[in-house]
């Protein structure tokens, strides 16, 4: 059974389902969400998280889906078990309140057991094994029950195992899991009615687990580690919460040891096998190498295809460690060429069946990905310098054994694979400290989870805001699309404290309003700002507005008279001018979208916006700098549209509908199953919840100001709109005004004068530098003239103020060459120019024949300057930052050179 006909069976037995409701199916949702302790959704029950917070209603009492899931916190292990990926997808069913324990037992075995004829996956029950938290009485009653396996078939493990919560203070329950006994081959025999608390390590290869159902019933208070936790009571709603791994179930239906080798993932493996002429199945090091690219080009990919692109922090480090793994993998397989471009599009081939996006941005996906590799691969070329130098001094200096700490840098500095160095440095004969690595590994890695743990806790406390919600009874609605100003009634205040129920003057005070024209902060648009009135005279200034739950508008907001307590009516003013101004910018960002993706092709998607008064920045994926002309172009392109007064126009759908329309979405942007399409004329058109100008000609003109990188395969360009767009072309043609007038010409004429003035200038200059130099090595004749005798060796120590180091390199080379031939001779020049201090020491051979080192004169000068140096015998350079010791460090010169000359 291929794996789209399993997922696509999950679905239809909860969809369909009679015996305890029929399920709604919700589709996947982007691998990004707003969650500050998860970088990528990680479970099937992540979107669901407000509901079983309480921080929102459910709009269904049951749900299915198939969720799209990243976890990372060991990509080293991948590729080492039969059972673990980055990216996989978790088939779960959800009950808000609905069934519990008896109804989420039924229908997993109902699933897991049902002949294949009828729709299920007709697993052997002989082969099952049902597992309950130890001590959950009613969870071994209800499998007997339902499955009739006797006690001794059921597993009784503990917390460890069979204990869920998020870790932090709230929901909580036992779990129950059905494992699947893959037989001898792949562990040890075992009696389940012994087994227990811990499920033993050798068995869990045998022992697979393919179904976890949370039973929610508990409320936590403290939550001090996965075993150790208080439980306060029940929660009011017993919630089901499940998850199945689509991935797990996929190789023991189709047959296969392990993940890699299903329908999905083996055809890259196939397609490494044949760029490498390596065989999969012939070398466990080499199997490991082509998991990890199955696993890492298709969790890649899905990553980029929801709006990641490569970076040094966060989502885009990880990002970049995969594609980097990929490539590193290929490349450790024997296969040095661009490796990406042959084995995403074979990806893209059996993932895009089920996600069509794929196929859809295909264009933005690879682009990204391949420049990935292609500055990866730079790095190589980069990083096997580093190297190189690293192992040339290591053997200079008489060792054998690249250190820990020069391994990390190379990994984490510069990027350079611990593999790849442990391969170099073995082909050199040298050994690395990988004991000394793993051990700086781990310390950054605690470093990760300690952050992550600290973050724990910023889960905002949404219960005054539910409070103030569920007293609402409806979502507060907004009325900002029509009017700036309208009336209401104050319907909740939240402080600090939570909700209170009055607030006088100086108060800082959170406002909900049944009804608001106010805008909250929302899709890179700025929130409104501007006062409310109430009907007692309280008289209150709004300085922002955010949602923080859906729903639910809040205006922060400063008591400036009077007092102010629920169920006063209320007049509220939006600022009119600063409204008029962001959605001026609003509705220039969509304009400026449209022109680049016809300017760049469909890859310059938008990754992300601020609107704010009269300009905006707007961030895009490309792959390099953007051309001046094609700013220029863009420029134009839009102030045409602006001429063009285009009206500007919303209108509501399904999510289908617009699509269909052509209408753009937004990665990172959360939609309903309605949802609002803004155009410009019929031109540029997307989703979007935010304010905009009636009309294209409302605009008055669009300035760019530039575009810069703001990581990699991200520009970001920043304009100008309206007056505030005037006033800057307004002191513009001012500033040319006056050079005109200053330089005598016509404004068309001002390039072309001061590139002349320019051209002059740096003529000027290298006449300047010509004489300089001649100056400087006309004195070395008489230098060299004038060498003092130490011993055999002629020797000249000179001090060249004002002089560089390139200038410091040809003086000492020059009076080198004009030293009496025949005879040692020895040239150290010390410069010090702009606060820096150079030393070039420049020998012979006869005096390197005598045992002088220019490396070793260097080394000794250098720390009398601040600094240090080094190079060859016969030429050495170094530098320092104190020039207050420059004469010391040129009589130093003289005497080492008496001393080994002596010797």
């Amino acid at each position: 059974m291929d794996t789209a006909e399993i997922r696509r069976r999950f679905v239809a037995h909860f969809e369909h389902n009679t015996t305890v409701g029929a399920h709604t199916p919700v589709p996947s949702a982007s691998l990004l969400l707003d969650d500050p302790n998860l970088l990528f959704v990680n479970a099937g029950m992540v979107p669901f998280k407000p509901y079983f917070l309480g921080q929102e209603a459910p709009p269904y009492p049951r749900a299915t889906s198939v969720q799209k899931c990243v976890r990372t916190p060991d990509i080293e292990d991948v590729g080492k078990t039969t059972r673990h990926g980055t990216f996989f997808e978790m088939c779960g069913n959800f009950s808000f309140g609905d069934y519990f324990k008896e109804g989420a037992i039924e229908l997993a075995w109902d699933l897991v057991t049902k002949p294949l004829a009828d729709g299920g996956w007709g697993l052997d029950e002989a082969h099952l094994y049902p597992s309950i938290l130890d001590g959950d009485d009613e969870a071994l009653a209800l499998w007997r029950k339902v499955t009739g396996l006797p006690e001794q078939r059921i597993l009784r493990l503990g917390r460890r195992e069979n204990y869920w919560s998020m870790g932090v203070p709230g929901p909580g329950g036992p779990c129950s899991e059905i494992l699947y006994d893959r037989g001898a081959a792949y562990g040890p025999d075992f009696d389940p009615a012994t087994l227990g608390p811990d499920m033993p390590v050798a068995l869990e290869d045998r022992l697979l687990e393919i179904w976890n159902l949370v039973f929610m019933q508990d409320e936590l208070s403290a939550v001090r580690s996965k075993e150790d936790f208080d439980i306060a009571g029940s929660l009011p709603k017993k919630n089901i919460d499940t998850g199945m791994g689509l991935e797990r179930v996929a190789f023991l239906l189709q047959g296969k040891a392990n993940m890699y080798e299903i329908d999905v993932m083996f055809p890259v493996i196939q397609k490494a096998e044949e760029l490498t002429g390596r065989r999969y199945g012939a070398d466990h090091e080499d199997d490991v190498r082509f998991r990890v690219v199955a696993d890492h080009v298709r969790s890649s990919m899905m990553l980029i295809g929801d709006g990641v692109t490569p970076g040094n922090e966060a989502r885009g480090y990880v990002l970049r460690r995969l594609l980097r793994r990929a490539v590193r993998s290929m490349r450790l397989l024997g296969y040095e060429d661009p490796a990406l471009p042959e084995l995403f599009p074979i990806s893209r081939d059996r993932m895009g069946e089920t996600y069509t996006a794929l196929h859809h941005d295909w264009e933005r996906i690879s682009t990204v990905a391949y420049a990935e590799e292609h500055a990866f691969r730079q790095t190589l070329r980069a990083g096997t310098t580093i190297f190189d130098q690293a192992t040339a001094e290591l053997k200079r200096a008489g060792g054998s054994r690249l250190s820990g700490d020069k391994a990390f840098a190379l990994h984490d500095t510069y990027g350079f694979p611990i593999d790849l160095t442990l391969e170099m440095a073995g082909e050199q004969g040298l050994a690395v400290d990988e004991a000394g690595f793993r051990r700086l590994m781990n310390e950054q890695r605690q470093r990760a989870k300690d952050d992550a743990k600290a973050k724990k806790g910023q889960h905002r406390d949404a219960s005054a805001y539910r409070q103030v919600a569920d007293t609402l009874g409806r979502p507060v609605e907004f009325t900002g699309y029509d009017v700036v100003t309208d009336e209401a009634s104050v319907r909740g205040l939240v402080s600090a404290g939570g909700v209170v129920s009055s607030a006088g003057p100086g108060d800082q005070v959170e406002v909900v309003l049944d009804r608001t024209p106010f805008y909250a902060e929302g899709g890179g648009q700025l929130a409104d700002q501007g006062v409310i009135e109430l009907e007692n005279g309280a008289r209150l200034e709004v300085h922002d507005v955010q949602s923080p739950v859906t729903g639910l508008v809040v205006h922060h907001a400063t008591v400036l008279a009077g007092e102010v307590t629920t169920g006063l009516g209320a007049h509220a003013l939006v600022d009119v001018e600063r409204r008029r101004s962001i959605s001026r910018s609003h509705t220039a960002t969509h304009m400026v979208h449209k022109a680049f993706r016809e300017a760049l092709g469909e890859t310059a998607t938008q990754a992300g916006s601020e609107n704010s008064p009269g300009r905006f920045r707007f961030d895009f994926s490309a792959v390099g700098a953007v051309p001046e002309s094609v700013m220029s172009d863009v420029e134009a392109r839009v102030n045409d549209v602006v001429l063009d007064d285009l009206a500007v126009h919303a209108e509501v759908m399904s999510q289908a509908d617009a699509v269909k329309s052509g209408a753009m979405a937004l990665f990172g942007e959360k939609y309903g199953d309605r949802v609002r399409v803004v155009s410009v004329g019929d031109w540029a058109r997307e989703l979007c919840g935010g304010t905009h100008a009636g009309s294209s000609g409302k605009l008055g003109v669009i300035k760019l100001l530039g575009e810069s990188s703001i990581g990699s395969g991200v520009r970001r360009v920043e304009a100008l709109v309206g007056s505030d767009a005037y006033r800057f072309l307004a002191r513009e043609h001012l500033l040319v005004a006056q050079l005109s007038d200053t330089l005598k010409v016509r404004p068309e004429q001002l390039p072309e004068r001061v590139h002349d003035l320019v051209e002059r200038l740096r003529g000027a200059e290298k006449e300047i530098e010509k004489v300089r130099v001649a100056q400087l090595l006309a004195a070395a004749g008489e230098l060299a003239a004038g060498a003092a005798k130490v011993g055999p060796v002629n020797v000249v120590a000179h001090r060249a103020d004002g002089a560089g180091g390139g200038d410091v390199r040809a003086l000492a080379l020059d009076v080198r060459g004009r030293l009496p031939q025949g005879e040692p001779g020895v040239v150290v020049v010390i410069g010090a120019a702009d606060g820096k201090v150079a030393v070039v020491a420049a020998l012979n051979d006869e005096a390197r024949a005598r045992g002088l080192s220019a490396n070793e004169l260097v080394r000794a000068v250098g720390p009398l300057v601040g600094g240090k140096g080094g190079g060859k015998d016969d030429l050495a350079q170094g530098g320092g930052t104190d020039a207050s010791r420059i004469d010391e460090a040129v009589a130093l010169v003289t005497s080492e050179v008496g001393r080994v000359a002596a010797g």
